[in-house]
């Protein structure tokens, strides 16, 4: 008993050894290049990894999209951008720019107001269907249970898929699920 106190003794003092070593060799806190703290701390969650290698997720081909500028102030506004970084899979149905345009006016900036994020994660998640599925998945007829718990109908005419009556005019696989470009938003019904 009298050795592990011992040792567990020399192994503290030898940790705050090191600790007081690195900050005397010139790390005493202060950032000498003139960077505010909060401009050198890591981002949080799944979106902040860095990865220049892998093939992007979801949120990160959305990001780089400029048809797609919407939909990511849309996800960053309801807090959505770290859950569809994650491992998925994911199928998303991403409406562009002019797809939003095609909305009453005022209708994005209202959504995108605090109060109302309710509403648009609401809508947000009535395009998203957990699990990755590509064109040759969809069938005439079928229908498919949302993240929101709606369903979307998809048709299937002369290999063109049309989702609620959304045409699908691109897809992007993504290492955690597929994107479907759609040229419409996606509006879940009114729940009972």
């Amino acid at each position: 008993m009298k050795k592990t106190i011992k040792l567990l003794v020399v192994s503290v003092a030898s940790m705050l050894t090191l600790m007081y070593s690195c900050k005397s060799a010139g790390n005493d806190g202060n950032n000498s290049t003139g960077a505010t703290e909060s401009n050198t701390a890591p981002l949080a969650g799944q979106s902040g990894v860095q990865d220049d290698a892998s093939q992007k997720d979801v949120v990160k081909v959305a990001v780089g999209s400029p048809d797609h500028t919407t939909l990511v102030a849309a996800l960053q506004a309801a807090g959505y951008v770290d859950v569809l970084s994650n491992a998925g899979p994911f199928t998303v149905f991403a409406p562009t720019n002019a797809a939003f345009e095609k909305l009453p006016k005022g209708t994005v900036e209202g959504l995108l107001k605090p109060e109302s994020k309710a509403d648009l994660r609401n809508i947000l998640e009535y395009h998203v269907y957990v699990g990755k599925l590509d064109q040759s998945f969809f069938k005439d007829g079928q229908t498919l249970g949302m993240v929101n718990g709606g369903k979307v109908a998809l048709d299937v005419k002369d290999g063109k898929v049309t989702v609620n009556g959304a045409n699908i005019v691109a897809s992007v696989p993504c290492s955690n699920g597929i994107i479907h470009v759609i040229d419409a938003v996606l509006l879940p019904p009114a729940k009972k």
